[in-house]
């Protein structure tokens, strides 16, 4: 039994006939363990994206509310905005998680890869709020799981690069795998886990029709250059 068949073996015992929320940033790995966790037999009841109050946007990936709210409408399921600024993070999760499992969540999913620090994080996170973490995408090759998303017929562009990292020509790319050799072939990561680059999906398997959106003139900030959404 490979490490995908592991994961999926246990994600399937964990999730099966049973209620789960998810940890849903928008992009390519959180989507993927959702789509994972719905293939084991799991009902989502509700996926969650963690919001800066500040910025007007989601945390990490810069999404804007009323993309979130297409999303919620093309996947058809509840998304949960979680409003915080970074001092709250923990806690106001916790909240939810307390919350969705009051509802009938036995489980929440995330998308983490191989950072034993984000596992631990999201462990705790769960535990101190009596819900289960699962980790579908956990220790696999990133190579691997980059290319499963692309292959499952999910579409992805690239919105937030660090040049410092990799090269600001992927900016508004697709993800395809000609695009994921490109990024490797420049040194960075394939799967962005150092922060080389996100994304933004708007399409796949998942959705009932695909996230209504369009993309902004590039901006900087700092080491960033960003594709925003509109």
């Amino acid at each position: 039994m490979n490490k995908r068949e592991e994961n999926m073996e246990r994600t399937r015992a964990a999730l099966a006939g049973k209620r789960f929320i998810c940890s849903y940033s928008g992009g390519k790995d959180s989507t993927l363990a959702l789509y994972r966790a719905v293939l084991a037999g799991g009902e989502p009841q509700a996926v969650f994206m963690t919001y800066n109050e500040d910025a007007g946007r989601t945390w990490f990936h810069g999404v804007p509310e009323d993309v979130v709210r297409r999303a919620q409408q093309a996947l058809g399921i509840p998304v949960r905005i979680l409003r915080t600024p970074g001092e709250r993070y923990a806690e106001r999760l916790e909240e939810e998680l307390r919350l969705q499992r009051a509802e009938g969540a036995a489980a929440c999913v995330f998308g983490d890869i191989d950072l034993a620090e984000h596992l631990a994080w999201c462990t705790e996170r769960c535990e101190n709020a009596g819900i289960e973490g699962v980790f579908p995408l956990w220790q696999e090759t990133r190579e691997s799981l980059v290319y499963e998303f692309i292959d499952s017929g999910f579409t992805a562009h690239i919105t937030v690069i660090d040049r410092e990292r990799l090269s600001g020509r992927f900016l508004g790319e697709k993800l395809t795998r000609e695009v994921a050799e490109a990024i490797r072939a420049e040194g960075a990561d394939i799967c962005g886990e150092n922060g080389e680059y996100h994304t933004f999906v708007s399409d796949g398997p998942l959705y009932e029709t695909p996230v209504p959106h369009t993309f902004g003139k590039p901006i900087r900030q700092g080491q960033y250059a960003i594709l925003p959404l509109k």
